[in-house]
């Protein structure tokens, strides 16, 4: 019987089996032959067709053909080509950047490789077929970052483009700017040369006001104006701005001698109005400033008692040159409002037919007043504590005191939750000081809410009076209504 065993396929790595060449040809298809001599020996037949090369040649040409081959498919070699097609690739990429267009001649380069690993693939086994499945790699690689390499590039080309054009809009705008800056400085000129001939004419005027009174030093000064003039008409900027600065400081020295000269007509007009008051029987007594009151009183006993004479006040200019009547202002008391400061009051006296006049110096306001109005300007409202004395001309009985508010659109007088009167800034409104001979003229003032109702309020202090009569006309001025007196021309 024949013993049949499982046939066992032993399959060896591929690494343990040296790599052979294709091209390798042997001497024989078949193994030697051998025969068994006397006392057992072993004797090889020779061969009848042996006529090819030793086995030493053989196996140094098998040797030098391995060598060769691996020569040819080295990974070294293959990663040095790859270096140089990626150096190539890169010089491509740059070239397409400097020139701002893509490039495909890597790719190209890049597949005809692969493709030629491919066919080399095919062909080789073992350790040279792995070698050439990882230079296919490294290609699939290279190609994968040179895609990568060219979307950067496009991104870039595409930053370019919007920073391009980010450059161009912003030349575009400064260009505007620029145009922009230009005319408004061309504005400049034009306006700086109107004033420069506004001054020119402004100083021809003066010169023929002030021709007879000015001073020898003035003639040159007017030569200097004239040299200013023709540098100006010969376009020397330079010049021309130190003439306007000498032409300034011949305006100021003009303005200051003219308001010296007004001082002095003052001067000679109140000493004159002192010595014609002193030869006057009658004299007036009090401080010529605001929180006062003046009041006219006989010099001697020999002329008529005050309460048989008639007066009545004016409002004179800072100058003098004219007056105003102040109405209601026929009493010998009179408490000078805010409107006089700085004005002259006047005052005629009729006595047994005979008429005197008195005059007063500019009136003078309080220190610390202006500050104060300024400070509660700022509010919305501002509370005086008043009594009232009269009311539409009758004596008023009750002395309780009232709150007497003045707002930016309106004025309030009230005592807790009943209001007397609350009317807004309007015409018909009249606010002033009291112009009657009450006792207390200096913390009184006058105000009528409406036509058919008035009052005469007296405040704690004279300066809250006054505080209050300029807060409630500025208030007023605001409201395009002018807040005075009866009949005051302002």
């Amino acid at each position: 019987m024949t013993k049949i065993s499982p046939e066992i396929e032993t399959k060896m790595p591929m690494e343990a089996v040296p790599p052979v060449s294709a091209d390798v040809s042997f001497i024989s298809n078949s193994f030697p032959k051998y025969k068994l001599g006397a006392d057992h020996q072993v004797f090889q037949e020779t061969a009848e067709d042996n006529q090819g090369p030793s086995l030493k040649e053989v196996i140094e040409q098998e040797a030098s053909n391995l060598s060769e081959q691996n020569n040819r498919i080295s990974v070294r070699d293959l990663a040095s080509k790859f270096d140089k097609n990626l150096s190539a690739a890169a010089k491509l990429s740059n070239e397409a950047k400097l020139r701002e267009v893509p490039s495909l001649e890597g790719h190209v380069l890049l597949k005809k490789l692969r493709d030629a690993l491919e066919y080399l693939k095919g062909r080789f086994t073992g350790r040279n077929k792995e070698d050439v499945a990882n230079a296919i790699s490294m290609v699939e690689a290279l190609a994968v970052k040179l895609t990568q390499n060219e979307g950067e590039l496009i991104q870039e080309k595409f930053e370019v483009k919007k920073l391009l054009n980010f450059l161009k809009q912003a030349s575009e705008d400064a260009k505007k700017l620029v145009n922009q800056e230009k005319s408004f400085a061309c504005a400049e000129i034009e306006s700086a040369r109107a004033v420069v001939l506004r001054i020119g004419e402004a100083l021809e005027e003066q010169e023929k006001v002030t021709e007879a009174s000015k001073p020898q030093d003035v003639d040159g000064l007017v030569e200097e104006v004239q040299e200013a003039r023709r540098i100006r008409l010969l376009h020397q900027p330079s010049k021309v701005m130190a003439m306007e600065y000498e032409l300034r400081a011949l305006r100021d020295q003009i303005q200051e001698k003219s308001v010296f000269s007004i001082q002095l007509q003052k001067e000679l007009t109140m000493s004159k109005w002192d010595k014609e008051n002193k030869s006057h029987s009658y004299k007036l007594d009090g401080s010529e400033a605001l929180g006062s009151y003046m009041q006219v009183k006989p010099c001697t006993s020999e002329v008529p008692q005050v309460s048989k004479c008639s007066f009545q006040w004016y409002r004179l200019s800072s100058e003098g040159s004219w007056r105003e009547v102040i109405s209601g202002a026929n009493k010998s008391i009179y408490a000078p409002d805010p409107l006089d400061v700085g004005r002259m009051l006047q005052v005629d006296i009729v006595s047994d037919g005979k008429k005197l006049t008195l005059t007063t110096n500019p009136i003078q306001t309080v220190p610390g007043l202006g500050s104060q109005v300024e400070a509660l300007l700022r509010k919305s409202n501002t509370d005086f504590n008043v009594v009232i004395s009269q009311m539409n001309g009758k004596d008023h009985s009750s002395h309780s005191t009232h709150s007497f508010n003045v707002g930016r659109m309106r004025i309030k007088l009230c005592r807790g939750w009943i209001t007397k009167a609350r009317e807004i800034y309007s015409p018909t409104m009249q606010l002033c000081g009291v112009r009657s001979d009450v006792s207390n003229a200096a913390k009184t003032l006058f105000w009528q809410a409406r036509k058919g109702l008035s009052f005469v309020l007296t405040f704690e202090s004279e300066k809250d009076r006054n505080v209050a009569i300029m807060i409630a006309r500025k208030h007023a001025l605001d409201c395009n209504v002018v807040l005075a007196g009866p009949d005051d021309l302002v």
